[in-house]
């Protein structure tokens, strides 16, 4: 924290601070120009619109284009001032920018570094954090919780990823070209004096054996053993989809059952879901396991496709905007991905 903002923390043992609450001041969102509809992939590869919104429920995608300079850093950027202008702050008030992406502009400088100049974040700290489709929850939880124990006031934090770059769109890649678009969300978090506020219990949790399901290889070490190297495969993702679907039917409602037992809350004692956009049968599978109703598990995927790191905090973003999440609800986000990694963020707001 900055030695000009003041504590709203009181000093305890040890010249600690005392906890105090979290609150999501706003969000914001950036998409790419242009739209990849299913029509537009029948042309580039042995699919359907059909066959497309079957299995997944997409119908549309936004993909960076390149020839307007649209990037991972271009898009936080844009969804991190969003947020900021809804908080009714300034980019001079973030003490720390947190990007969770898998798909960084280059390997350094972090991305983080290049928003947290372009918003105005002054020598905010800022750092990427990598844990696929679950980065953004993961981001929700360290966020939270560098702000609660009084060492940080005010968090930039953005979900962002552009992984079109790594699709391969052929028929050979059909099984991920389909799935995946480009976009991403921000929040602003901010220290408040209601100690009540913010995460009411959370779970992070990863499974490195399966990380062999989602994968972007770049060398022959990179594939798994007993797998041939295939040089035409490099930079594009590799992905085992019924293996992943498999995981994430079976980790959704699970990890979902952990955090509401970790908090002594029912299925119903929450307001919205906040889900990762993986595949509409998998979200519809999720909600009617808890005997949800369809408003309280919001579903875009058929717009945006899987955004992977963007997907949470798109979701979230359009949710503020309309009214759907409002200051006294409680609201679980939920993401599951790559490594294989999945966890939750329940709030009080």
């Amino acid at each position: 924290m900055r030695a000009d903002q003041p504590s709203t923390g009181q000093p305890g043992r040890a010249g600690l601070l005392t906890p105090r609450g979290v609150t999501i001041k706003g969000t914001g969102f950036a998409l790419p120009s242009r739209v990849l509809a299913n029509q537009d992939l029948e042309k580039l590869m042995d699919t359907s619109d059909e066959w497309i919104v079957q299995r997944t429920g997409i119908r549309t995608r936004r993909i960076i284009d390149k020839d307007k300079k649209e990037s991972t850093w271009t898009l936080s950027t844009e969804a991190l001032r969003n947020a900021i202008t809804a908080s009714g702050l300034k980019g001079s008030d973030l003490d720390m920018v947190i990007v969770a992406t898998m798909t960084p502009e280059m390997p350094c400088p972090a991305s983080a570094c290049r928003v947290a100049a372009a918003v105005g974040a002054g020598h905010a700290g800022a750092w990427d954090l990598n844990a696929a489709c679950s980065g953004f929850v993961y981001g929700l939880n360290v966020a939270e919780a560098l702000i609660r124990s009084g060492a940080y006031r005010t968090i930039g934090l953005v979900g962002a990823d552009t992984l079109s770059r790594h699709m391969d769109y052929s028929t050979s890649g059909r099984g991920t070209a389909i799935i995946f678009g480009d976009g991403a969300g921000a929040v602003v978090i901010q220290a408040t004096d209601d100690p009540r506020q913010g995460v009411l219990a959370q779970a992070m949790h990863s499974d490195g054996e399966g990380w062999k399901d989602i994968f972007i290889p770049t060398c022959p070490a990179d594939f798994p053993d007993c797998t041939p190297v295939d040089p035409a495969k490099y930079g594009f993702v590799q992905m085992n989809g019924a293996t992943v679907f498999k995981f994430a039917v079976g980790t959704f409602p699970e990890i979902i059952a952990q955090t509401l037992s970790r908090a002594g809350l029912q299925a119903s004692d929450v307001d919205m879901y906040v889900c990762h956009q993986s595949n509409a049968r998998i979200l519809a599978a999720a909600r009617e396991r808890f005997g949800l109703p369809p408003e309280k598990l919001y579903v875009n995927i058929e717009r945006y496709g899987n955004t992977v790191g963007a997907s949470v905090p798109i979701c979230l973003h359009e949710l503020w905007a309309s009214g759907r999440v409002q200051p006294g609800m409680k609201v679980m986000f939920v993401a599951f991905g790559g490594g294989l990694t999945w966890g939750t963020s329940l709030w009080q707001l």
